[in-house]
Order: C-alpha cells, then sequence, then structure tokens
C-alpha cells in the first residue's frame, strides 16, 4: 500500500497553526511582564520574589545551584554555562585575594542564594562558610543541597541589619546581592562591620553607568526602568558610587579608628560575563525536558523572564550597565 502523504494545504495549515500558537504564547508572556511585575517596595518584596522563583524550581532546573553570572574569559570563549558559573566564583577567589586565607579561615556570604557559591568556599578552599539571604525558601533549599561534613551554614537575615558581632569574619562576599539594597551606604558599612581587621572583601554586582560620565539616552531610562521592576531593585550603584560608599563607610577603618582610609580597588567584568545572559535563555533550548517536566506553568514562567534577560544583555553590551567586582583589605 503506499504510504499516505499530507497534501500541501495541511501541511500549510499546520505550520500556521503552530506558528500562531507560538505568537499566542509570546504575546501573553509580554502581557504578564509588563502589566505584573515584581517592583520594589520593601525588603519583603525582595524575599517574596526569591522564594517565588525557589518554590517554582525552574531557575535550578536550568541553572543549577548557581543563579549568578558565568565567566568566560577575556575575549569571552565558548564553555559549558554551568561551569561558567563555577569558574566565576574561582575567579573571583583569586582576583579578591581570598585563596591566600588559611583553611578555616570564617566567610560570611552575604546574598548567598541557595548555597552554590558558599558549598564552593568551604569545599574547595577549607574556609568555614557561613551564607544569609532574606529569603526563607532560599536558605532551606541551600540546607538541603549542602551534604553533611562540609563546613558551611546558612540563615534568614537582612544585609542592612545583620544580627552578628563586630568584626567576626576573616572574609566577607557577596556576588550580586547589591541591587536589592535600598540604602547602599548602610550596606556597605554592614559588609565591613563584620569584617575583622586585616579580612578581605570580595563584592561583584551589576551596576549602572556613572552619570558623571554620560547620562543615560531617553530609550536607556525606559529600559532602566524595566531591569529595575522587573527583579525588585530599588536602584543600582555605579562602580564610582559604591567604591565611595566603602571608602567612606566608618566601618571600613581599623579599631583605633583613625587608621589609614579603605583602599577599594575595582575592575569591570561586563565583557567576562556577558555571554550569560543569552547562555541563561539558550539553556532553556538545551534542556527543554527540565522546562517541560514542572509543567506547562513552567513555560511560561521561563517565556516572562526572556525579554528581561534580552534587556540585560542590551544593557551590558550598549554601557548602560557594567558589571562590577571590588575588592579591600580592612585596615589593621
Amino acid at each position: 500500500m503506499a504510504a499516505t502523504s499530507r497534501s500541501p494545504d495541511t501541511v500549510f495549515t499546520t505550520t500556521i497553526t503552530a506558528v500562531a500558537l507560538a505568537l499566542a504564547a509570546l504575546v501573553l508572556a509580554l502581557v504578564v511582564w509588563a502589566r505584573r511585575d515584581r517592583a520594589f517596595h520593601s525588603t519583603d518584596s525582595v524575599a517574596e520574589a526569591y522564594d517565588r522563583w525557589t518554590d517554582d524550581q525552574l531557575l535550578e532546573r536550568l541553572w543549577g545551584d548557581h543563579v549568578h553570572l558565568g565567566h568566560y574569559g577575556n575575549p569571552p570563549g565558548r564553555r559549558d554555562f554551568r561551569a561558567a558559573k563555577v569558574d566565576f566564583v574561582h575567579e573571583l577567589v583569586r582576583w579578591s585575594g581570598l585563596d591566600q586565607l588559611p583553611p578555616g579561615s570564617r566567610v560570611l556570604d552575604v546574598g548567598c542564594g541557595i548555597g552554590g557559591s558558599a558549598r564552593i568556599l568551604a569545599r574547595d578552599y577549607g574556609f568555614d562558610v557561613l551564607g544569609i539571604s532574606i529569603s526563607p525558601g532560599q536558605i532551606a533549599r541551600a540546607q538541603a543541597l549542602t551534604p553533611q561534613g562540609l563546613s558551611c551554614r546558612f540563615a534568614v537575615m537582612d544585609a542592612l541589619a545583620l544580627a552578628l558581632p563586630d568584626a567576626a569574619f576573616d572574609a566577607v562576599w557577596s556576588v550580586e546581592a547589591g541591587p536589592h539594597m535600598p540604602d547602599k551606604q548602610r550596606y556597605a558599612d554592614e559588609l565591613l562591620r563584620v569584617l575583622r581587621p586585616g579580612g578581605c572583601l570580595a563584592v561583584a554586582d551589576w551596576n549602572r553607568r556613572d552619570a558623571a560620565v554620560k547620562p543615560l539616552s531617553w530609550l536607556e531610562r525606559r529600559v532602566m526602568h524595566q531591569l529595575l521592576v522587573q527583579w525588585a531593585h530599588p536602584e543600582f550603584a555605579s562602580i564610582p558610587g559604591f567604591r565611595h560608599n566603602l571608602e567612606h563607610s566608618a566601618q571600613g577603618r581599623g579599631r583605633s579608628g583613625d587608621s589609614a582610609p579603605l583602599l577599594v580597588e575595582t575592575a569591570d567584568w561586563s565583557r567576562e560575563t556577558l555571554p550569560s545572559w543569552i547562555e541563561s535563555i539558550l539553556e532553556g533550548v538545551r534542556r527543554p525536558l527540565a522546562v517541560l517536566g514542572l509543567g506547562p506553568r513552567a513555560l511560561l514562567l521561563g517565556l516572562r523572564e526572556t525579554p528581561t534577560l534580552l534587556l540585560m544583555h542590551w544593557g551590558f553590551a550598549r554601557g548602560m550597565m557594567q558589571f562590577g567586582v571590588f575588592r579591600a583589605r580592612k585596615p589593621a
């Protein structure tokens, strides 16, 4: 019997239907994205956003246990998306000087997510790590993912009011937490308050271009608005602005209070991290079962985040945004 074949009209109709459904899904996602933002109202809104991102499991399914960007080298090279995130941790450890600290050093991870960086710091460098997040959902997941015997603990805590004693840590580490802080000076003060004299500070953040260098254009202001309201950001600091916060913090001086001011060094890793934004989207294409395995709602959630990821890539590629890294050693 001859094989049946579909008529050209049937193929055309099927193709048009598939395209229409895809466009309908995209339009629905854009409507949700535009109308149901996650604007910052208080620190509670940050906790709620991260609780939802943790509970729906989509980010963990796609990105593993690191929510932060990856490091692709300079010039950026091709590498596995999840491996680039691990590389980022080791690059920041080396650049900041944390690799010079002895095993057993006490390290505070501010904004620890689900504990990916904290576990690397404990496992690969032998540090005694405390990770803190304002999201109870993240802390519960970090605890569940951390094996017994690893010197790595987690606690729910507000980075602007750390329930920790002064000078309690040999190093303070914070990656991509600053944009959620409504008071950048208080954030800098708290990071330095719990750092012992002689201790190391390592911070990596999304930053906006300094207005003194070039103010935002009309289009950039509208893109910036979306970058703020979609992911619960009150404001982005500039690299010079946050360096000023650190250098002018009274907590950045030694115990006597009259020692030399804190010397902060900065760098811009925008080029090294830029591929992360598109790779974040491509992970959904590479791992479709990771999305579909969570049900139809996960597909809509993934589509809902895509416009913001694309705007982030545009902002960093244009220079409107910069990936700033900060290192300092507190005067003894």
